[in-house]
């Protein structure tokens, strides 16, 4: 299986890389191999929460433009021996084109049972580049509604370039936040008014940022090692419960 799966989010500050790192470090420890691609151009903060910054010489736009072979612009994880990752080119002038970007992961993806996209958040360019080479998507949203207009317009995009297997991660989620917020009846009812299936529901957990920021991920973890556990296994297909660690 070589499954090419978008994380997006329709405006910023979701906690979207936080879950594509969450979610790699949870495939690899099901023994997957997993490339990580940084596609938020100018952007790139993926390296930080992998500690590979250091490392990295060339990025997913050098690899396009000739710089270095495809698997040149390839880092491992000092952490996690199946986790590889491509990093985003710090200018925003090097941002690739969708079909040049979809032939970069097509001639890498034979390599690895899954390949992560951390797409830039919203709906221009950025996006479309990121989603260009996806078989699925995940689109993250909090519960509120600012960004849940914009998981709607993530899904009706995405919908739109022929994207229609989309799960939906509500991420930082803390029930007295929640209800002290009073928007929503119940959490059905973002789930209905987002039109996507839930796939995860991640509380909110200061320590997973912590973890991440330190460029920890995958030695000292997060209670919700648990929900990211469980949502790996939910995008392999195994039938698990939706778990909620907080």
């Amino acid at each position: 299986m070589n499954d090419v799966i978008v994380v997006a989010s329709g405006k910023g500050g979701t906690g979207k890389s936080t879950v594509c790192v969450g979610l790699s470090v949870a495939l690899v420890k099901q023994n997957k191999r997993v490339l990580l691609i940084d596609c938020d151009c100018g952007m790139r903060g993926i390296d930080l929460m992998l500690d590979t910054s250091e490392e990295i010489l060339f990025d997913c736009s050098d690899a396009v433009r000739g710089n270095c072979s495809p698997n040149e612009a390839v880092y491992r994880s000092k952490n996690l021996l199946n986790l590889d990752l491509m990093a985003a080119p710090f200018d925003t002038d090097n941002e690739i084109s969708p079909s040049v970007f979809k032939q970069l992961v097509d001639s890498l993806k034979g390599s690895y049972d899954y390949v992560i996209i951390d797409s830039p958040a919203g709906i221009g360019s950025g996006f479309m580049t990121a989603a260009a080479p996806a078989d699925r998507a995940l689109i993250v949203t909090n519960a509120e509604p600012t960004s849940l207009r914009g998981a709607v317009k993530i899904r009706t995009k995405l919908s739109s370039l022929g994207i229609t297997d989309s799960r939906l991660i509500i991420n930082r989620f803390d029930r007295k936040q929640f209800g002290q917020l009073g928007c929503y009846e119940d959490l059905d009812e973002v789930i209905d008014r987002a039109g996507t299936r839930l796939i995860a529901l991640i509380p909110l957990d200061l320590r997973l940022s912590a973890i991440m920021q330190n460029g920890c991920a995958g030695l000292n973890w997060s209670p919700a090692v648990t929900v990211f556990d469980c949502l790996a296994k939910r995008l392999g297909g195994v039938n698990v419960p939706l778990a909620f660690e907080g």
